[in-house]
């Protein structure tokens, strides 16, 4: 009897495994709901190497691209919950998407737990430099001057910055129209050449047409301003008080992943993400260093969720 309890001790140790101190004793997937070389990945790429000189096995990257990032949620949400598979994702797949789509096949809340935020990328309100108006307040007055005349592109229906031009037309009381394209660089062009009068986008996108001076830049989305763009406004103090919108990213893990597991991650992506060589590095992609404890991250894409699915549900937004 008491060979076979001893036995039966040791099986449980083996199974705890990954709450145990040597985690991780191998290898580690990084899931990205997302194609290769998206800013996602890349972001994934740069925390993956971090991780892998901190604790010594390999982080590597497993995309699974497709479907606004459903594809790898649900395989994602389908890996064991042993601490060897993360999932880093962004506010799309995240939070828009529960609001967006009938039957996902995965509930963010349900179906994982929260390591930590990781960043936040803010966006622009941009119009070109012959916009008859140089502030956001200037733009409001011109917009409803001309309700139902003017219009605005995105990356695509359902998208974070088509979403975000929708939250301020709620919030700021214009009647402007949606014109959506399949991607940023097309929805750039349309503005550029005079098909749509305005955009929100992501700094990364809009700084070189800033710099050449076919663009304007009137406010960030974020109420925390931009550390590329310290001195362009936020919206909220531009002109629509409580004013908060910005893309972010996230690391995940499947539910059920061991509490030391969450937590030795937790620190790790800390130690991390405070080296200024890597903030540096995040920089050069528009992203700006965001951290959190896995509670408060939960309650952040909690809220994301809620503050999502609110705006889609005003907008009357479809999935492209």
């Amino acid at each position: 009897m008491k060979r076979a309890l001893a036995a039966l001790m040791c099986a449980s140790a083996v199974l705890a495994g990954p709450a145990r101190a040597d985690y991780p004793d191998r290898g580690v997937r990084i899931v990205v709901p997302f194609p290769a070389g998206q800013t996602t990945d890349v972001l994934a790429r740069t925390i993956g190497q971090q991780l892998t000189e901190m604790l010594g096995q390999s982080f590597y990257v497993d995309n699974r691209g497709g479907a606004g990032g459903i594809i790898g949620m649900e395989h994602a949400k389908r890996s064991e919950p042993d601490g060897y598979t993360l999932l880093m994702a962004s506010s799309g797949p995240l939070a828009i998407n529960m609001g967006l789509y009938k039957d996902l096949p995965y509930d963010t809340l349900r179906d994982f737990r929260a390591v930590s935020m990781l960043v936040v990328v803010p966006q622009f309100l941009v119009t070109r430099t012959d916009f008859p108006a140089d502030t956001l307040e200037g733009l409001i007055k011109h917009v409803k001057s001309q309700p139902g005349k003017l219009n605005y592109g995105s990356g695509g229906s359902g998208l974070t910055n088509h979403l975000t031009m929708e939250m301020l037309k709620r919030e700021a009381g214009l009647n402007i129209t949606h014109v959506p394209y399949r991607g940023a660089a097309a929805a750039l062009t349309g503005l550029m050449g005079g098909d749509t009068a305005m955009m929100f986008e992501s700094g990364p996108a809009i700084m070189p047409h800033v710099q050449k001076g076919t663009l304007k830049v009137f406010a960030v989305g974020s109420r925390r301003g931009s550390q590329a763009l310290p001195d362009v406004p936020t919206v909220d103090k531009a002109g629509v008080p409580g004013f908060d919108a910005q893309t972010w990213a996230a690391m995940l893990v499947p539910a059920g992943t061991p509490d030391e597991v969450v937590h030795k991650l937790n620190q790790a992506l800390h130690t991390a993400l405070e080296k200024p060589e890597v903030r540096k590095q995040l920089a050069t992609l528009g992203a700006e260093v965001q951290l959190s404890t896995p509670d408060q991250a939960q309650q952040y894409i909690r809220d994301e969720i809620g503050r999502w699915a609110e705006i889609i549900k005003v907008s009357g937004a479809k999935p492209d």
